[in-house]
């Protein structure tokens, strides 16, 4: 209940402690670490990414403080990613033997997990500087939480009206834009930005459930799923790009070839999947859609 604006409050108050809240939520994590290093690590990056989602509410009236703020968590979240992104490449190979279509190709992603699960462990075995880089972190975090004591915002609700509306429009603007590049050409690069978009567009819906739980829930859950079918398309463009730099772990280019092959055959019929439910979770215009929100806030603050 706590990450929800609340929209008869002062909205600066509510930002300021939602975002509060998110930072101490990570720094728990990366202090305490209750199932090791490595989820904490997971668990802080999830609450650092809906933060900067967050702080996209207030970059027409403070511009300085978000880009500040977004670097910033940003790039603690990159210096703690290389033990999650290792994991990772072994979860997209679980991922795929799902839809394993041969013998062969079982035997294959059985051998490419092995030889990512070795990659995984040399790279997160002895930690590294990991514990380096969370004490880093948390210095950082503290930084945050100084900045954010001191962001100051017009408390009209008038102001906060136009803030959601703003934000909401520039950011289904976004998602639009990199649905129409999906259509047209179907890069990764593409899918990435639809699924960043997609993330904001989720954790939007969470902050601002109060407007209207029903609906907000039923398009909340649908931006879920898209959103995670987005990252299981993206991860396979990652495992993709390893197993082509780092061939040689593979055990030989038959292996290669079918993990490849499964890859390919698997991402083809996920980012359709992806266009047909973005398509219908991205249905309204941003004009449209941002003129909705902004009366249920009106609505709701009054």
């Amino acid at each position: 209940m706590s990450f929800r604006i609340d929209p008869k409050k002062p909205f600066s108050d509510e930002l300021q402690r939602i975002g509060n809240e998110l930072i101490d939520d990570a720094m728990a994590a990366l202090s305490q670490q209750p199932d090791g290093p490595h989820k904490a690590v997971h668990e802080a990056r999830k609450k650092f990414k809906r933060l900067r989602a967050l702080y996209r509410f207030v970059e027409s009236e403070e511009p300085a403080f978000r880009k500040a703020e977004n670097d910033r968590f940003r790039d603690i979240a990159r210096s703690l990613s290389q033990a999650r992104e290792a994991a990772a490449l072994v979860e997209s190979i679980h991922y795929l033997q799902q839809f394993s279509r041969s013998d062969a190709e079982s035997q294959a992603l059985a051998s490419a997990h092995d030889a990512l699960a070795n990659r995984r462990d040399a790279m997160t075995g002895d930690d590294g500087d990991l514990p380096a880089r969370i004490r880093d972190a948390l210095m950082e975090c503290e930084k945050g939480k100084h900045a954010l004591t001191h962001l100051s915002l017009p408390t009209s609700q008038k102001t906060a009206e136009k803030l959601v509306k703003q934000t909401w429009r520039k950011q289904r603007r976004k998602a639009l834009e990199a649905l129409s590049q999906c259509h047209a050409q179907a890069h990764d690069e593409d899918f990435h930005d639809l699924r960043k978009s997609g993330q904001v567009y989720w954790i939007h819906l969470a902050l601002m459930r109060r407007l209207w739980p029903s609906a907000l829930r039923a398009k909340k859950i649908d931006a879920k799923r898209l959103v995670d079918l987005l990252g299981h398309e993206h991860d396979l463009s990652v495992l993709a790009a390893t197993a082509d730099h780092e061939a040689e772990r593979f055990a030989d280019g038959n292996t290669l070839a079918l993990v490849l092959e499964a890859i390919i055959h698997r991402q083809q019929a996920l980012r359709q999947e992806c266009l047909d439910l973005a398509d219908h979770v991205f249905a309204e215009s941003a004009k449209s859609e941002s003129k909705i929100i902004g009366l249920l806030w009106k609505d709701a603050a009054s």
